[in-house]
């Protein structure tokens, strides 16, 4: 009971900053036609590829899923879910993964390494861009999660994906 309580603290602020985000979200609108068959021509095994290198990520580390869901959240916070979180430092920039927000904050870049080399080798080269990795990532994160805790916890990560999804048409528009 004691280990509950002191994750309250945290679950109300995490709540809050839900519902915050969803009310101030809502009344936009997002136009963008998503399609689930994108890649069916040049990359069929895509989707399918993605899904099993974070499914064998949580099934070695169970948190990775909240951590692939965080690091999409990271990417679209900034300028729109663009794949940018993934850009290495160079000498004249530095990239979003160092930067002062994500630097020791973010986690699940080996995964999305791994899930872009396993890509590259199925699709005969660099076919997925990084943001549709990270999206997938984080979608597949949230369904593999779901299907392995409760529904409570479903309707939370949904609400949680459902809150980047808004905040990233509201960046776009």
């Amino acid at each position: 009971m004691a280990a509950a309580n002191s994750h309250q603290p945290v679950l109300v602020l995490f709540t809050t900053f839900v519902v915050a985000a969803a009310i101030v979200l809502a009344p936009t609108t997002c136009t963008a036609q998503l399609t689930c068959d994108f890649y069916q021509q040049s990359c069929p095994q895509a989707l399918q590829t993605i899904r099993s290198v974070v499914n064998e990520a949580i099934n070695r580390e169970r948190r990775m899923g909240a951590s692939l869901l965080r690091l999409h959240f990271h990417d679209c916070f900034v300028n729109g879910c663009d794949g940018s979180i993934l850009l290495d430092d160079t000498v004249n920039f530095t990239g979003e993964k160092t930067a002062g927000a994500n630097l020791n904050s973010v986690r699940g870049f080996d995964v999305i390494d791994e899930i872009k080399a396993t890509l590259n080798t199925y699709c005969n080269g660099n076919v997925v861009s990084c943001a549709d990795i990270l999206a997938v990532a984080a979608r597949d994160s949230v369904e593999i999660v779901s299907a392995k805790k409760s529904l409570r916890c479903l309707n939370c990560l949904k609400r949680i994906f459902l809150a980047i999804l808004y905040f990233a048409c509201y960046v776009v528009n």
